[in-house]
């Protein structure tokens, strides 16, 4: 846009320019600011965690596990995703399959004995899901498993 010319012409030019004022420009910026302060105030007291502690309905997520494999299911929701392993030494465990980082989902690693998230490089220890390597700062939520004579079972989480 041209804004040369006498000095009327130049403020006629800007005013059809749709130029934005002052004030709307402090609405805006009002506006943002406290979007951005409610937000952070959601995130801190916690109300868009995706897993919930405690008592969850228990359910099947597979009829057996042998040693060195592992499954995936959703749990305690259907938007949780949850990787379960049984380790090379016999042990049962699951963890949320969600980074704590950035939420980039989480592999098992079997050869070398880690939970990984391949996004930026965060390793987790895969009997206690806590952070051996990388940004994340928190450790992988727990589920507890227990094994029934029918099957597998999630039975709760654990933060």
């Amino acid at each position: 846009m041209n804004v040369t010319g006498p000095p009327e012409n130049r403020e006629k030019r800007l005013r059809e320019g749709g130029l934005i004022s002052r004030r709307d420009y402090l609405r805006m910026l009002v506006l943002a600011s406290g979007g951005l302060l409610l937000g952070t105030a959601g995130l801190a007291s916690g109300i868009f965690r995706r897993h919930g502690a405690g008592a969850a309905p228990a359910k099947m997520i597979a009829t057996s596990l042998p040693e060195g494999k592992m499954t995936t299911f959703s749990y305690p929701g259907d938007d949780d995703p949850v990787i379960a392993m049984r380790l090379p030494d016999g042990k049962l465990v699951a963890f949320s399959s969600v980074c704590t980082h950035l939420s980039c989902a989480v592999l098992w690693r079997r050869e070398e004995g880690v939970l990984e998230c391949p996004c930026h490089k965060g390793i987790f220890n895969e009997r206690t899901g806590e952070v051996v390597a990388g940004p994340p700062v928190r450790k992988l939520p727990a589920i507890t498993l227990e094994e029934r004579t029918d099957g597998v079972y999630a039975t709760g989480v654990e933060e």
